[in-house]
């Protein structure tokens, strides 16, 4: 899987500084939410403040059309929400907790709901995306030009890393995760993989017996 993941250059071309480190998961003991996974989340409150990286995402998001007022880049919205983090299950929450600590956009979703490899990419506009809306199955569609992860079966993740679909969503019964650590500059990529350690630590204290695998796929 991490071999076959790509970013189109219509991306590259928007964002030439963009980098993302790509982790595999598999044999999580995920859960609901505990008093580790909580204090994780309460730590990452008390480290979290103004970071440059997050006005490079607003600037991405504006390129490609979208109104970072409206819809924020993830690592924005959790910022915001640093001092009421919810807690959603384990994993979920270790990953949120690495997301503000670092002011990283982080991504996590079940591997095995892919139908065929990651890709990140600009949107057609007639690409599927599952939603639930009034509390039914829905599905939408991205804007065209839209930056977009996606696979074989619709779009994962519309606006980069702003909302994830429904079908690959991590939840407590997810066994192999599938995370996406994204940069661009001024971000280090020192940082981004002291991030990663941080993350893959997180994993194994919840797992040990995870196998952890990692990728960074930066501008060739």
């Amino acid at each position: 899987m991490l071999e076959r993941i790509v970013v189109d250059e219509a991306v590259w071309e928007l964002r030439p500084d963009f980098a993302v480190l790509v982790m595999t998961a598999k044999g999580l003991e995920n859960g609901p939410s505990d008093e580790r996974s909580e204090g994780w989340l309460a730590q990452a409150a008390l480290k979290a403040g103004d970071d440059p990286h997050v006005e490079s995402w607003r600037q991405a998001y504006r390129a490609f059309g979208a109104k970072p007022q409206r819809t924020r880049p993830s690592v924005d919205a959790l910022l915001r929400r640093a001092g009421a983090l919810p807690s959603i299950n384990r994993v979920v929450d270790a990953y949120n907790a690495v997301s503000v600590e670092y002011a990283l956009p982080i991504g996590g979703e079940d591997l095995d709901a892919y139908q065929g490899p990651a890709r990140l990419v600009r949107a057609t506009g007639d690409e599927p995306f599952d939603v639930i809306a009034g509390g039914e199955p829905a599905v939408e569609h991205p804007v065209a030009g839209e930056v977009v992860w996606r696979d074989d079966a619709g779009v994962t993740c519309r606006r980069w890393n702003w909302r994830q679909c429904v079908r690959t969503r991590l939840t407590e019964d997810t066994v192999n995760g599938i995370f996406l650590l994204e940069r661009l500059e001024p971000y280090a990529l020192d940082r981004l993989a002291e991030a990663g350690d941080e993350l893959a630590a997180r994993l194994r204290a919840i797992s040990p017996g995870a196998r952890i695998e990692t990728r960074l796929i930066g501008r060739p």
